[in-house]
């Protein structure tokens, strides 16, 4: 409700007038209503009492509790219930409603007196408490009113109905108030009213207003009759309520002024107060808050709470509820102008981590208290470092910014060595860390250099603030550092290094147009970790999509003669890193790589792959051979003597079911030179790769594998499947020693084949896992896999082939690749449909979904599909065969 967000004396100024028009019109409307006169003028008098009550509250400037505001809004919904019960439709109101309106307006009034004891003058308390106690045991003089006992019964009726009850009970009703079996009716009246209290429910509602009107009266009277010694002995040494009950008086003693700043001292009044502060409960613990914070706007009260024991008492109360942990914060901010609160509250455990949480909260004014006192407390170098652990960095950065040079080491060296998250690493960008930590770098002593490029390859781990260093200008201050020969400056390598290497995935270094080639240059001057760094560093650079210029250059300064000696380096790392730049170097320049690559480099490579226990060493030096152009036939023999097939059939078999990015880069790597052996212009290699158990592992990877893989797998069973027919034997041949089984005839290929020696695809179960990749929701597979079925089309076999492919439902995801595929995939698309439809069968079949797909392509197509799809249509009857598409 927006009126929450307001005080409650201006909430209580707003409503004034509701409340008001709402006593008026009760009592203006009682002047029309049939109930008796006197009896609702005796009502509306008590109602215009609540008038100069209301002023009083109103006038209370610190009464705002949820407690408060909740009596408050039930009172006004009692003074809603009977301004609508005089609006009713049937005007007669009968005395016990007009005693229950009454009694209700007194029971609302009653939780106001409860809830604001604690603010409440003693006059006003009296007054409140006089009107609830009339209010309550209000009774209507009913003697005047003529044939009461004629209308008793009507009257109880009807408040039977005006309140919902249903008509069985009034029928029982009925039965038990029947006036003519109740002669002595006068005598019964108090036992059959009871009588019906009891019968619907009442009974524990008045119970329960009495219970509360006898507590009232209770604490109001244990309030007035304590004398200002009892206050003290019960803030001593009472139990919880007398407790409760003395915390009231002391409040109504010093609002009333009854007692000074002299005798809270020499009674010991704040240091009582934060004793009983750690075992009180919780009403009274947030009373006792307030109260000291009152209390501390006197200066020598608040020396009192300067000791570590009541800050630490204070501290805990940082993560109770919503309104002691508000105080708290507002306590311990009121207490922070004294130089030894300021001291220890930073070193008091959990203190700083929850004022962080405070300040990030949701409550604003404990927000806005909570950053008062972290920014009081920052002045001190060492909060603001426990500051900066707990998430909360401007302190941290304003030092780097302003503070002194001891000052500025001492935040960046803490930086360093701090486990930052990403969320951490950007809020530390934003706030402008980076600027004054390089402004160190540059024109600092060195261990002001060392300090900040900590700091700063710390900060460079998140890709957001790999721009922020890259403007700071410090690309070229870090490779000059790497170029020094001076001893005191060594230390600074690695860490420059290691900035460069985050630095320069960022396209944004290509603006250095010479950096590769300085690193490059670097490279054989360095330590093995620097030289790690700088191998990521060129890795990064040379993968960028834009740096083919640097690729050239560097290509042409000879980078892969000084990096192939790396393949042989024992440190791991080192050997690793260069293996991932060879591998983005053969990749974007194929022939000149293998140029360079000389048989026992090549045997090298061979050797990682099998003894390596690393993953991504094995993917970058198998990434590398599948990078090497397949029509390189002396790069074949040479890898085939290596024995390297057999090595990565095994790797492949051994394969976990979980996948990694690493190890799905492996298997792209090895489906790649599975390419190379399986060529088809060479049937004895495609043998020797059978043989070897490759062509289940390709059958395999349709399904199981990355895209990538799957579409490198469709490669090589089409390589493979193009020279099935001509290794085939037919049912006539007489070359069998022995007769082959029935399981061996294929119907596609007319004749007997086999995995191992023909590469059927029909025998090897591929041709479902490739029409389920043309049916799938990734393109990438699509014409490596559409060109492994076109080989089940051509000319000697494509009846047969075209019917086992429309057999297993395979002609609907090629018409599907018309409307999603590449040019080149709709182009094999094409060529396979035109066979399906020299089938009349088939075309009745799937004519009709193909039609719609093929117009559409022909008006919005490539250009040079349009003969195709022009003879496609023509076998469907939807174009002359001499049309102008031809």
């Amino acid at each position: 409700m927006g009126s929450k967000t307001k005080t409650f004396s201006e909430l209580l100024a707003e409503r004034q007038a509701e409340r008001q028009a709402s006593a008026g019109e009760v009592a203006s409307l009682s002047k029309d209503s049939e109930t008796e006169q006197e009896i609702l003028a005796e009502f509306a008098s008590l109602v215009a009492k609540f008038g100069p009550i209301l002023d009083d509250l109103r006038e209370n400037k610190v009464m705002d509790t949820p407690s408060i505001r909740e009596a408050v809004e039930s009172l006004e919904k009692e003074l809603g219930r009977a301004r609508g019960l005089m609006k009713s439709p049937n005007p007669k109101i009968s005395v016990k409603q007009i005693e229950e309106l009454t009694r209700g307006l007194g029971r609302s009034l009653g939780l106001v007196l409860s809830a604001s004891l604690d603010f409440l003058s003693v006059d006003v308390k009296e007054k409140i408490g006089a009107l609830h106690k009339e209010m309550m045991k209000a009774k209507f003089d009913t003697s005047s009113i003529p044939d009461r006992e004629e209308s008793e019964f009507d009257r109880e009726t009807e408040f039977v109905n005006e309140f919902g009850v249903e008509d069985e009970i009034v029928e029982e009703m009925n039965a038990k108030f029947d006036t003519s079996s109740s002669p002595d009716r006068e005598e019964s009246e108090f036992d059959r009213e009871t009588e019906f209290v009891n019968e619907f429910g009442v009974e524990d509602e008045i119970a329960e207003e009495v219970a509360e009107v006898e507590e009232i009266e209770e604490i109001e009277e244990e309030i007035i009759n304590l004398d200002i010694d009892d206050v003290v002995l019960q803030l001593k040494y009472g139990n919880d309520e007398e407790f409760k009950f003395a915390l009231s008086g002391l409040r109504s003693l010093i609002r009333d002024q009854m007692v000074d700043d002299e005798w809270i001292n020499d009674e010991g009044v704040v240091l009582i107060l934060s004793n009983r502060l750690g075992s009180s409960k919780p009403n009274n613990r947030l009373t006792i808050i307030q109260m000291l914070r009152n209390l501390v706007e006197n200066a020598k009260n608040k020396e009192k709470l300067a000791d570590p024991n009541s800050l630490s008492t204070i501290v805990k109360y940082l993560t109770r509820d919503v309104e002691e942990r508000r105080e708290a914060v507002g306590l311990l901010l009121d207490l922070s102008d004294l130089p030894a609160v300021h001291r220890r509250i930073g070193r008091i455990q959990g203190c700083i981590v929850m004022l962080v949480a405070i300040l990030n909260g949701e409550d604003s004014v404990a927000s806005r208290d909570a950053g008062k006192l972290l920014s009081a407390l920052s002045s001190n170098t060492q909060n603001a470092l426990h500051m900066a652990e707990a998430g909360y960095f401007k302190p941290l950065v304003h030092y780097l910014k302003e503070g002194s040079d001891m000052s500025k080491i001492l935040m960046a060296t803490a930086l360093s060595r701090m486990e930052l998250t990403d969320q951490s690493r950007g809020s530390l960008g934003k706030d402008g860390a980076i600027e004054p930590l390089v402004k160190m770098f540059n024109a600092g002593k060195l261990e002001s250099k060392l300090s900040a490029l900590s700091a700063l390859q710390n900060l460079s781990m998140l890709t957001e603030n790999i721009q922020r260093l890259i403007s700071s200008g410090i690309v070229v201050a870090l490779l000059q550092l790497l170029f020094s020969v001076t001893s005191v400056l060594m230390t600074l390598r690695e860490p420059a290094s290691a900035i460069l290497a985050r630095i320069a995935q960022s396209e944004s270094i290509l603006v250095n147009q010479d950096v590769a080639q300085q690193m490059l240059s670097l490279l054989n001057l360095s330590s093995p970790v620097i030289q790690y760094h700088l191998l990521q560093a060129l890795n990064s650079i040379s993968a960028h999509s834009s740096a083919s210029k640097v690729r050239n250059k560097m290509k042409e300064n000879g980078a892969i003669q000084l990096l192939l000696p790396f393949l042989s380096e024992t440190n791991t790392k080192t050997r690793t890193g260069a293996l991932n730049l060879l591998y983005t170097l053969s990749k974007y320049l194929p022939a000149e790589f293998t140029e360079q690559l000389s048989e026992t480099h090549l045997n090298i490579i061979v050797n990682i792959i099998s003894l390596s226990t690393s993953d991504s060493e094995k993917a970058a030096a198998v990434g590398i051979l599948s990078n090497l152009p397949v029509n390189n036939k002396k790069a074949t023999d040479t890898l085939k003597r290596a024995n390297l097939l057999p090595i990565l059939v095994s790797i492949m078999s051994s394969f976990p079911a979980t996948s990694t990015p690493t190890t799905c880069w492996l298997v792209e790597s090895i489906a790649g030179v599975f390419i190379r052996f399986t060529v088809p212009s060479d049937k004895k290699l495609q043998l020797f790769s059978a043989e070897h158990g490759v062509i289940p592992l390709l059958v395999k990877l349709l399904s199981s594998g990355s895209p990538v893989a799957k579409c490198r797998a469709a490669t090589s069973l089409a390589q493979l499947s193009q020279n099935s027919l001509s290794l085939q034997k037919s049912r006539s041949s007489r070359w069998f020693c022995v007769p082959p089984s029935v399981d061996a005839y294929c119907e596609i290929h007319d004749g007997f084949c086999f995995v191992k020696s023909t590469f059927c695809l029909l025998k090897a179960g591929a041709i479902s896992p490739l029409v389920q990749i043309l049916e799938g929701d990734e393109r990438e597979a699509d014409e490596a896999a559409l060109s492994a079925l076109a080989t089940l089309a051509l000319d000697e076999i494509w009846e047969h082939g075209i019917n086992h492919i429309t057999k297993i439902s395979g002609a609907q995801p090629i018409i599907k690749v018309l409307e999603l595929g590449t040019v080149k995939a709709q182009e094999k698309a094409l060529w396979i449909l035109e066979r399906i439809f020299r089938v009349e069968a088939h075309r009745v079949q799937y004519g009709e979904s193909a039609q719609v797909v093929l117009i559409d392509l022909a008006q919005k197509g490539d250009p040079k599909l349009k003969s195709t799809i022009a003879k496609l249509l023509a076998q469907l009857e939807l174009l002359q065969a001499q049309s102008s598409y031809f």
